[in-house]
Formats: C-alpha cells, structure tokens, sequence
C-alpha cells in the first residue's frame, strides 16, 4: 500500500472561490497546511493547463516543508510533470490501469460513490477512495448525497483506506462515526473559514474521533 490510513485523517480539497487572487489563495493554503491537514489536494476545474501548473509548483513545496501529502485532481500529466504525491481519478477520469502505467508507484485516488465502483477501484490498484457526497454540498451541487448505510458498505467492501466527502463541517463531521472510516475531505469548512488555523486543528480532533469510532474489526 503505498498510503496509510494516517495519511488521509484529515484532508482538504482546495477551492478558490474564497480567495481574490492567486496570492490570497496561497496564503491561505499555505495556513491549512502548516495547521495539521494531512492530505492536499489541488483542485482546479476552471483554469488552464499552465496556471494549474504554476499553482501546483507553488504547493508542492509547501506540503513537503509540513510533510502533507500533495494530490493532484484529475490532470495525471500534470501530476508526473510536477511529481506531485499522487492523483485523485473521478469516475468519468482517466481509468486507474492508464493512470498507473503513466505515474507507477504514485498513489492513485479514486471517487466512489457506491460499493461496486468501490470494489472496482480496489480490483483494479486504487490506493484510496474518497466516498460521497456525504451531505449535500454547495461545492458540487450536481452530487447527491449518498447514506451513511452506503458508506458503511463502501468502507467495510474494500481493504484500501476510504475518506469522506461532500458538506462536511465541524457541525456534522462527528455523525460519520462509526461507519469505518478513515477521515475526512473538507472544502469550504477549511477554505471559507474566518480562522483557518482555528478551524483546522478543530476539524483535525473531530476527524480523529471519527476515525477512531471506525476501527474495522
């Protein structure tokens, strides 16, 4: 396995909608990762190959200073070109078998949003999933939420370390205990925050609570 379930306790998924500029974006990346996320992945649906590339090169080594994980969403060019941690795939992505001969031992990422795309993954060299929507979520309108049975089923199908995600917040991270996760993908509860450090060191011991809660027998 080239992840621990450790590694993905807490894991923010940026989105720049609550910054006015590239700078403002990175600092307050930069105040995420120093406060104890474990995972960062650098989401960008609406910008070009290039600017994703000089956001990307601006990260990494942020993550490395911290020891955070640096995921990469959707682009697997643009992860082996900045070598990135690894690549987070969605279902309509390019698929894990590709992906693999492309990056080789970088950790692959998959979204699974019920317990047979989650086999799938696993069958076929996902290291991670990230599960949901877990609630519904202002980030991906279009993404229902799925049941806690299902998340429940999800984690409890597949041996690969499994996070959720989707309209998670500090108010109701704490209802995913007990369904055998191991931690949590978080947006706006980090990224639209008024006290960053603040919110993710609160996140971070209710993200432990859940995945404590979790342990698979």
């Amino acid at each position: 396995m080239r992840i621990t379930a450790r590694q993905l306790l807490l894991y923010a998924v940026s989105d720049r909608a609550w910054s006015n500029s590239d700078e403002e974006f990175l600092i307050q990346a930069e105040s995420a990762i120093k406060s104890g996320i474990t995972a960062f992945q650098l989401r960008e649906k609406d910008t070009d190959y290039e600017h994703f590339k000089q956001l990307a090169e601006k990260i990494k080594p942020i993550c490395e200073k911290y020891g955070v994980l640096f995921i990469i969403n959707d682009n697997v060019k643009l992860c082996k070109e900045v070598d990135a941690h690894g690549v987070h795939l969605g279902q309509d992505d390019l698929d894990i078998s590709s992906a693999r001969q492309l990056l080789g031992d970088k950790i692959i990422g998959v979204s699974a949003h019920n317990l047979n795309e989650a086999v799938a993954a696993e069958r076929n060299g996902a290291d991670y999933l990230g599960s949901g929507a877990a609630f519904v979520t202002s980030t991906k309108p279009d993404a229902g939420a799925i049941s806690k049975q299902t998340l429940s089923e999800i984690t409890h199908g597949v041996k690969i370390p499994v996070v959720a995600i989707g309209g998670i917040s500090e108010s109701n991270i704490l209802e995913l205990c007990g369904l055998g996760l191991d931690g949590a993908a978080v947006v706006s509860a980090v990224f639209a925050a008024k006290d960053i450090p603040l919110a993710v060191r609160s996140l971070k011991e209710k993200a432990a609570l859940v995945a404590q809660s979790s342990q698979k027998q």
